[in-house]
């Protein structure tokens, strides 16, 4: 219970993503770890999750993600970003000379670097996983880049029902038994405008790191390029503009990287 009372809680936003976010170093966190305390910690705070920032051999630190219903075991972007945003304000220092940072997720590793700092705010580059294929189904994409994802377009991105038509496609038996997320994604010239219903939230989120990865590969792959694209541009319900870059080899979607802001909300 002492680490409980002992263990400042930290508020970070990536985009309007909001998370709790821990520094589990030397610290026992399996408390934190049980479901209805991140329940609990994740109604309180308002946020799409929880994160708990730890250290292992051969990696700068380790990264443990949890969505608000306590399930866990996969990425989250924007979450990502964040995370490294805190370890540099903990005064952790990334082993690389050139100063890019290297993490184990659970989807695997991540690196990662600081574009630029001020105040309690970080731009952040951040390297997702390759993509090994896109599928289509049911007037849509799915593909999995560090989270399930199924990608729709359409026309009016602003009068979709998130809540109600990302929970029927989050459930439907095509997914099953793990389900996915959903983003509803509208091109308005080269700018890709993303909502997503995140699962584990069980509703609308004001950004989706992974969900606006899934979006920029499956506006790629919908325009049939088998090109290396440009930095693809993206919005999320917030406002805030986001970048996602690949390299598109044979089918396979290779050196993707997010890049967006992190911001420290507040300690308690």
């Amino acid at each position: 219970m002492n680490e409980i009372k002992n263990t400042p809680i930290y508020r970070f936003t990536g985009a309007g993503n909001n998370f709790v976010v821990l520094d589990g170093r030397g610290k026992d966190m399996a408390p934190w770890r049980e479901v209805p305390r991140i329940q609990m910690l994740c109604r309180r705070f308002r946020t799409d999750g929880l994160m708990i920032l730890e250290t292992a051999e051969g990696v700068d630190f380790t990264m443990d993600f949890y969505n608000p219903d306590g399930s866990g075991g996969m990425m989250c972007g924007n979450g990502g970003r964040c995370i490294v945003a805190f370890a540099d304000y903990l005064g952790l220092k990334p082993a690389a000379a050139d100063g890019t940072w290297l993490f184990r997720a659970p989807d695997g590793l991540h690196t990662a670097e600081i574009l630029s700092r001020r105040d309690r705010c970080w731009s952040v580059r951040l390297k997702m996983v390759d993509v090994h294929g896109v599928r289509e189904l049911m007037d849509g994409y799915f593909l999995n880049t560090g989270t399930r994802h199924f990608v729709k377009f359409v026309d009016d991105v602003d009068t979709v029902d998130v809540d109600a038509e990302g929970r029927a496609l989050r459930h439907d038996p095509a997914f099953a038994p793990e389900g996915t997320n959903v983003n509803f994604v509208e091109k308005r010239g080269d700018v890709l405008y993303v909502r997503t219903f995140e699962k584990g939230v069980e509703g609308e989120t004001l950004a989706c790191g992974t969900g606006l990865t899934a979006s920029a590969i499956a506006a790629s792959f919908r325009a049939g390029r088998s090109e290396v694209p440009g930095e693809t541009r993206l919005v999320c319900r917030r406002g805030d503009e986001l970048g996602v870059r690949f390299q598109v080899r044979g089918g396979e979607y290779t050196d993707v990287y997010l890049t967006g802001p992190a911001e420290l909300l507040s300690v308690e």
